[in-house]
């Protein structure tokens, strides 16, 4: 009997949250055009690494692509390195990791997800994603910037102008999610 012996789920879970890192990475780099600001997949990604893989390795998925990030790899829409913590978007990067855990914890309350549970797990995480945006972005320019804003200017570049697109990415999500829940098999 070996030590170094790796049971397949665990194999199969580090290739998923792997997966999910990249596919993730991708989605930064995928532009939609909207109206007002274009919009990244990264969204639709990381809700969807929570909503597949559950709370924990959903938000494992995302939290490698942060550390992937930070050491220094240029996977976030604005580069990568330590130096990405003092950009007014970091909040969103680590509200996709918490978001994440949120939807996944929502969606996976049970066995097979509705289609409404599954919406309501996404709405879930963008709420979270948000919450992180504009508080990071609010401190950011307040004691960094030294340029505080209001709270109606937070609404609206904060989460107002993502409104369209990430209550796409819910509605995306919840065919893809109920098609590949059934094949996914992660060992929570």
């Amino acid at each position: 009997m070996s030590v170094f012996k790796v049971s397949s789920s665990k194999t199969r879970n580090l290739i998923y949250c792997s997966l999910f890192a990249g596919l993730i990475t991708v989605g930064a780099f995928i532009r939609i055009p909207l109206p007002f600001i274009p919009i990244t997949l990264q969204f639709l990604f990381t809700n969807l690494a929570g909503l597949l893989l559950g709370p924990i390795l959903g938000a494992t998925a995302v939290s490698v692509y942060i550390i992937i990030g930070l050491i220094g790899l240029p996977v976030f829409t604005v580069g990568g390195g330590l130096g990405s913590v003092l950009q007014p978007t970091f909040g969103y990067i680590i509200g996709f990791a918490c978001g994440a855990w949120v939807g996944g914890h929502v969606a996976h309350r049970k066995e097979s997800p509705s289609n409404k549970r599954l919406f309501m797990a996404g709405i879930s995480n963008l709420a979270v994603l948000y919450l992180f945006g504009t508080v990071w972005y609010y401190f950011l320019a307040k004691y960094y910037l030294g340029t505080p804003k209001g709270i109606w200017t937070l609404f609206v570049f904060c989460v107002a102008v993502f409104i369209p697109g990430n209550l796409l990415s819910c509605i995306l999500s919840v065919p893809i999610a109920k098609r590949l829940l059934p094949l996914i098999k992660v060992n929570k």
